[in-house]
């Protein structure tokens, strides 16, 4: 018998691509961390500054609550953001819904009118919003739509601002929902509800929603975003919101002001930490 000699095969160097993985990783997490750690961390420093006696105070985050104009444009921010977010939810969810289903034919048409709000630029927008609203009192006086325009303007719970952000927020909550419709096989699923018995309503709410929580979690964080930190509608509508009472109270108080942006930033850090832990999977224990 002749023996058959074989050239040994090396193995790939994954513990060197690993290691060269894990330096890249570390580079790039270290980077970003400074790049959005320093400048917190400036603001923060300059807020606890005491400039009369000298030394460290949390005088500015204490006072926060009762800074003048402060409340008010905070639950009035909230109020917006809390209607904004089911009003796009209440929008998006069921076009998208019914575009996978049952109208798949419609779905270029429903992607590029998502589209339009990030095409048209919001100041011509807005001009447009104070126009159709100088319409109210004046040429539609006394018509319902005209009493429709003139409550839509009331300044505790500005209505026409919801209007506005829900198109506004569109695009976003289109490609969160999109992305998560798309990574769900949504018609096995519905076929095979439908056909153990079950209503449209279950389906949608037992079935399709679950499995979207990530999606509309995404979709209501981005519209939330955009909604407290939109300063230029609201300022050109004469609106009092946080942004705008941010802006508002530099002018008089620096610190202040820098004080309240820290904490609704490091607030909507702890939002999106919420956020990413509601939508992580809830593993079963099986007892062995």
């Amino acid at each position: 018998m002749t023996a058959v000699l074989t050239r040994p095969v090396e193995a790939p160097a994954v513990h060197k691509r690993k290691r060269r993985f894990n330096a890249t990783r570390t580079v790039v997490l270290g980077l970003a961390a400074v790049y959005f750690l320093v400048p917190l961390a400036a603001a923060v420093w300059f807020t606890v500054q005491d400039k009369v006696h000298g030394g460290v105070t949390g005088e500015y985050y204490t006072s926060i609550p009762q800074a003048e104009g402060f409340a008010g444009a905070l639950r009035r921010s909230l109020s917006l953001a809390v209607l904004t977010v089911l009003g796009v939810l209440l929008v998006t969810v069921p076009a998208m819904l019914a575009v996978t289903l049952r109208l798949p034919k419609l779905r270029p048409i429903v992607e590029g009118l998502s589209l339009l709000p990030l095409v048209i630029p919001p100041i011509a927008l807005v001009a447009g919003v104070r126009d159709m609203l100088a319409l109210g009192p004046n040429q539609l006086a006394g018509t319902p739509f005209g009493d429709a325009l003139v409550s839509s303007q009331d300044p505790e719970l500005p209505i026409i601002l919801v209007v506005v952000y829900i198109v506004l927020a569109t695009p976003f909550a289109y490609r969160s929902l999109d992305a998560g419709i798309r990574a769900i096989d949504a018609r096995t699923l519905v076929d095979a509800a439908r056909g153990l018995g079950s209503s449209w309503f279950d389906v949608v709410w037992r079935v399709l929603l679950p499995n979207l929580r990530g999606a509309v979690l995404g979709a209501a964080f981005l519209t939330l975003g955009l909604v407290l930190g939109e300063y230029t509608i609201a300022s050109i509508l004469l609106f009092d919101t946080l942004p705008t009472w941010l802006v508002k109270i530099s002018g008089e108080n620096g610190q202040l002001s820098v004080s309240v942006s820290t904490a609704s930033l490091l607030f909507t850090w702890l939002l999106l930490l919420v956020v990413s832990l509601a939508d992580r999977p809830k593993t079963s224990r099986s007892d062995s």
